[in-house]
């Protein structure tokens, strides 16, 4: 069946669903909540770190040379003193090295004062001055910029930015998203009876969403009439702060007398910004906007093609709300010959195989056999390609966490092609 005249080109989509949307306002969240987050301020560090001289190693500060003798922790040393101190511990004032405890001997002298000595275990020249030390800023000066504006923070970076004495960031909204799940013909448990399909998207979809930057926030199925799907997009919530985002709804994206999509809309006073997309599979997807400001991406009711409908206008919606870019395509090797179709994209999930891409088997728009061990998806251009020719490619929204050397790693080394 050839494309529909309406429908927009696949890479004019994705340029679509990303330049509709401005990015949240950035806003004051509690450190442990922003990893994932886009950094809108940089973050410095108001002293040194440390902000004191500490100890590297447990054993003894020492002032001057040995034998030194013993006194009380904390206190400051003169030379020929010596007093213990655990590692992380604040350098005594007067202290020229840290003696590690392998290499010091207490005893008692004639008078029976505590002293301390070189023991065997000594290395040549210990200590030296500075030895063992960790001065105050040695990781950074007061003032210093620690992590910039626009990173996407990261576990290490939230330590960071701890020790550095915060206890919150500016950061860049993060989309709300709800999930609207839809067909009476779908069941949650157990083995389908015939007419009916298991639900494959009520288990997996928020944290796919999660991935692609967005904060799931609410999950609710309904059937497939015209008043639950008109009920289910009239409800924002009680209060404005529960109000998503963007809501995202599976099934009902056809035209068929049982898809109510674009007549819910079109009663809520919305409009449509993306009417289908020229591509295979997913080419019914559908983007819209209502009037208190809420995105709905309409996603095919087949599993495969509403992944690809999601990474086509889903994933670059949710990039632009969350302050974040347009991810390039990558370029790979085509390991075969695919053939032309006129008009469409064909998204196509691959897997490598000896740094050639090759589509996978079992890709039909309700499989999600051959996208489970995918790579990555190939957008073939509709005049095909042969083998050999370099085609642009999406990663999964779960491939970053591929371990490097591993097939998938293939596509993060690829040439990117701008957007």
């Amino acid at each position: 069946m050839a494309a529909r005249k309406s429908a927009t080109s696949w890479s004019e989509a994705r340029r679509l669903a990303f330049d509709c949307a401005s990015s949240i306002p950035a806003m004051p969240v509690p450190l442990a909540e922003t990893i994932g987050r886009t950094l809108a301020r940089a973050v410095t560090t108001s002293q040194d770190l440390p902000h004191y001289a500490s100890s590297a190693m447990d054993g003894w500060a020492v002032s001057g040379s040995g034998p030194w003798t013993l006194v009380k922790p904390g206190q400051p040393l003169v030379p020929h003193h010596a007093s213990p101190i655990a590692t992380g511990g604040l350098v005594p004032v007067g202290t020229d090295a840290v003696l590690r405890r392998e290499s010091g001997r207490t005893s008692d002298d004639i008078a029976g004062v505590p002293t301390l000595t070189l023991g065997p275990e000594a290395r040549p020249g210990e200590p030296r001055s500075g030895q063992h030390i960790r001065p105050a800023g040695e990781e950074a000066a007061a003032g210093e910029v620690l992590i910039p504006a626009g990173t996407v923070l990261n576990p290490a970076h939230i330590a960071l930015a701890a020790i550095a004495g915060h206890d919150e960031l500016h950061v860049f909204g993060k989309p709300r998203v709800t999930i609207l799940l839809t067909g009476s013909e779908v069941v949650t448990s157990g083995m389908p009876a015939p007419g009916q399909v298991r639900d494959a998207f009520g288990p997996q979809l928020g944290t796919v969403l999660a991935m692609l930057g967005g904060d799931p926030v609410g999950r609710r199925r309904i059937g497939d009439s015209y008043q639950e799907w008109l009920a289910a997009l009239s409800d924002t919530g009680t209060r404005p702060a529960e109000r998503p985002d963007v809501v995202i709804t599976t099934g009902g994206t056809g035209r068929s007398g049982t898809d109510h999509f674009r007549n819910a809309i079109a009663a809520l006073g919305g409009r449509l910004l993306l009417d289908g997309v020229a591509m295979r599979p997913g080419h019914p997807a559908v983007l819209a906007e209502l009037l208190d400001g809420r995105f709905v991406v309409g996603l095919p009711g087949n599993p495969l093609a509403a992944m690809m409908a999601l990474i086509t206008i889903g994933a670059p919606l949710i990039a632009a709300l969350g302050h974040r870019p347009l991810s390039n395509l990558r370029l790979v090797a085509s390991g075969t010959a695919i053939g032309a179709d006129p008009g469409r994209t064909r998204l196509m999930p691959f897997r490598f195989d000896n740094g050639l891409a090759s589509p996978a088997h079992h890709t039909g728009p309700g499989m999600m056999r051959g996208l489970a061990w995918a790579d990555g998806v190939l957008a073939v251009p509709p005049h095909g390609a042969q083998p050999g020719d370099r085609v642009p490619a999406l990663p999964l929204p779960w491939t970053p966490s591929l371990t490097a050397g591993s097939a998938g790693s293939h596509l993060f080394n690829a040439p990117t092609v701008p957007v």
